[in-house]
């Protein structure tokens, strides 16, 4: 038998999630339509010889997550458990911690996942590895360039058994162009040095929901094709990966795609153009909107002929190894451009231009913002 881990963290981290973390814990905000650790369930349970899987973490039980949880043990018919931690115990202090609920009833060997990780999950080729040459620890690896490699756990390898020789989280150097993709595959023997072997607690790592609903998007065309919208006569165009939550409202002159993933009863005007962006649950984007490379928030609406816009920061989506830059949301005193971020119940008023700006929850903008922070 197998089991599977997920660490979902706690509400003081995700601070660089802000202000999407202020109405919904990171881990359920929607991505490609789902809840974000849905993937990841969607993932383990698709293992062969799954018998569990446990969140740790020390949020809350609250009500959207027990709700979640309820629905998720029914849809995968698994059981699917939250421990909640006393404090934050880090990446191997969560997993000692629990060691006992983790090994009741003899798994073979236990996958931990990070609820942050945007993949593929390659899940059960990991375990072909480990049972064709098996090892207390196995851990899931890309190649990135050497400017990326200092934003991540660096992995030094034996390039003949690939057996990790050396890892430094975050070097201040060029260390190796290796980094670890936060999956792992351990036996039950490697929880016994865990204590000593994770000292640290893990950093909060920067999430692009973009780029992971676009990639997650991109893989329901194999896993999940019933959920990507479909050109239709007399529908909005669709161009590319889109979907569309079945409540939303969608003018048939709109344009929606590609990347784009609409929730639950949202409303889209005529003639709006919407591309790479998320639009959350209650959103209304009025006639004629643009809005490009950008989240809209729960409840926000968008006014007639308004540009939100905000700027690509992701790698090259055609190459498979491209990786995210961790930088600050500051340089030299001043905002860099990226994605721009509209919080809870904000209002846009009509034809103003909205760029590269993260506005916070229940604000009512009366004109146009470039560049900023809008408290």
């Amino acid at each position: 038998m197998l089991k599977a881990v997920i660490l979902i963290g706690g509400p003081q981290k995700g601070t660089r999630f802000r202000p999407l973390s202020f109405e919904v814990p990171k881990p359920l905000f929607p991505v490609a339509g789902v809840p974000m650790i849905q993937h990841h369930i969607e993932a383990c349970a698709q293992v062969p010889e799954m018998q569990e899987i446990l969140l740790i973490g020390f949020y809350q039980p609250d009500e959207p997550l027990t709700r979640f949880l309820e629905a998720a043990q029914q849809e995968f018919n698994l059981p699917i458990r939250y421990l909640q931690e006393f404090a934050p115990l880090g990446t191997g202090g969560g997993l000692y911690h629990f060691r006992d609920q983790i090994l009741a009833g003899g798994p073979e060997a236990f996958f931990v996942l990070n609820a942050d990780v945007c993949s593929d999950f390659p899940l059960t080729t990991m375990l072909d590895v480990h049972r064709h040459q098996p090892h207390p620890f196995l851990l899931l690896g890309t190649t990135a360039n050497r400017t990326q490699s200092l934003n991540y756990g660096c992995i030094v390898e034996n390039p003949q058994t690939h057996e990790v020789l050396h890892y430094v989280e975050k070097p201040s150097t060029f260390v190796s162009d290796i980094i670890n993709c936060g999956i792992y595959l351990f036996s039950p023997e490697a929880l016994k040095p865990l204590r000593d072997v994770f000292q640290r607690n893990q950093q909060d790592g920067q999430l692009s929901a973009l780029y992971a609903s676009r990639l997650y998007l991109s893989q329901y065309q194999l896993t999940h094709p019933e959920r990507l919208a479909k050109h239709a006569p007399g529908g909005p165009r669709i161009r590319g990966n889109v979907y569309i939550h079945p409540t939303a409202k969608v003018a048939p002159s709109a344009v929606l795609g590609p990347n784009v993933s609409i929730g639950e009863g949202v409303t889209i005007g005529e003639g709006v153009r919407l591309r790479e962006s998320i639009v959350l649950h209650g959103a209304t984007l009025q006639e004629h909107t643009c809005v490009l490379h950008s989240i809209v928030g729960w409840g926000s609406t968008v006014g007639r002929w308004a540009r939100v816009e905000g700027t690509p920061n992701d790698p090259n989506p055609n190459d498979p190894r491209a990786h995210m830059d961790s930088e600050s949301l500051f340089k030299d005193g001043k905002l860099l451009p990226a994605i721009t971020i509209l919080g809870c119940r904000v209002r846009i008023p009509a034809e103003v231009l909205i760029l590269n700006s993260i506005v916070l929850p229940h604000k009512e903008l009366s004109r146009s913002f470039t560049n900023q922070i809008i408290l």
